[in-house]
């Protein structure tokens, strides 16, 4: 017979704390849907030039006021923006206009939101996909995943790219502005070839994904910045794509993602030219789970259940290394992969920079 134990004592004290933290936690998820809305209706850019009320916002978004006053109270439940009593009036404080409503920030947040929005959506079928091991593909997740995550990580690359980034690796600088070329691999909507092919008129550059849409999305951006003689897209997956004698390779935040990086890792290898450099940017992580129990490592994680695992799991070996994978996991799989040099060339505090060689 099976003893039975005594339960553990519970302290009240710590069981209502942890209650009212469960209550900001459900805010905070409520507080994503609200940004989002904020962000498609204006209600932020309308606000950025000064104080206003519900009526005034309706009328200046062309929306219905009882919907802007309860959006309003909300933001100022949540501190985005602030109240005063006297008067009535809502404002937008300037660092969170400049963080909700200046695409040319780093700080800018409203492609963020839309991407965890996206993830939430897929909720069901994530649990599903627990239940059995299988995995949920990138392409199988809607719009707000696909355009929210190039919204999230464009203003970082516009602010560290060009100024940290490249001029971090061994001449590569100098090769671009001779005229190399580049492959960038998972490129997604294409923001990382769009800023380095402006940057260096000289270079070719070919970016590559498996997902259609965001190949279109990434042709039509190339068209748009007037840099298409200079930059093709391709559909392909990420062990396969075309081309040979690379200057340079690069991966952004998406290595984590591939069923097999390892064998991603060979075919770059063997794409790179005999003094070529492979850059694979990946989310800020420690080795050890203890150095991301911080809030830029929760985030991860979160996004890592909902996306990034999935999405290796739904494709060949699904080595499923996830968003905190951590510089010790990467360097294995590209030393397996034959490379022999790994080094950490720079860091922001939502991504580690690698640059690995032959």
């Amino acid at each position: 017979m099976t003893e039975l134990k005594e339960p553990a004592a519970v302290d009240f004290d710590k069981l209502m704390a942890f209650v009212f933290r469960c209550v900001d936690e459900v805010g905070a998820s409520l507080t994503t849907a609200q940004v989002v809305m904020g962000d498609r209706l204006g209600y932020y850019r309308a606000m950025a030039d000064g104080s206003t009320t519900p009526s005034k916002l309706a009328q200046d978004t062309g929306t219905a006021e009882r919907y802007a006053r309860e959006w309003l109270n909300a933001q100022a439940a949540g501190g985005f923006v602030s109240y005063d009593a006297q008067d009535g009036s809502y404002l937008l404080p300037p660092e969170q206009a400049m963080a909700m409503t200046d695409e040319s920030s780093p700080a800018y947040l409203p492609g963020f939101f839309q991407l965890a929005l996206g993830s939430l959506a897929a909720t069901e079928k994530i649990i599903d996909a627990a239940r059995t091991g299988d995995g949920y593909g990138w392409d199988e997740h809607n719009h707000d995943v696909h355009e929210g995550c190039e919204r999230f990580f464009r203003p970082g690359y516009n602010a560290n790219l060009l100024t940290e980034w490249l001029p971090a690796l061994d001449g590569v600088v100098a090769k671009l502005e001779a005229g190399g070329r580049v492959a960038d691999i998972g490129c997604g909507f294409g923001s990382s070839t769009i800023i380095m092919a402006g940057a260096f008129p000289a270079s070719r550059f070919t970016g590559s994904d498996y997902h259609a849409d965001s190949i279109a999305a990434a042709r039509e951006a190339a068209r748009a910045a007037g840099i298409d003689d200079r930059v093709s897209f391709e559909q392909a997956a990420a062990a396969a794509y075309s081309g040979s004698g690379f200057d340079l390779v690069t991966t952004f935040d998406a290595l984590h993602d591939m069923g097999d990086p390892v064998g991603t890792a060979r075919h770059v290898r063997e794409s790179l030219a005999d003094d070529g450099t492979w850059m694979v940017v990946e989310p800020m992580a420690g080795d050890r789970v203890e150095d991301n129990l911080n809030p830029v490592g929760r985030t991860y994680y979160g996004f890592s259940t909902l996306l990034c695992t999935p999405s290796s799991l739904s494709q060949e070996v699904g080595l499923a290394l996830g968003a905190q994978a951590g510089p010790a996991r990467i360097r294995d799989v590209v030393t397996t992969a034959g490379f022999t040099r790994f080094d950490t060339v720079a860091q922001t505090p939502f991504n580690l920079v690698y640059e690995i060689r032959p």
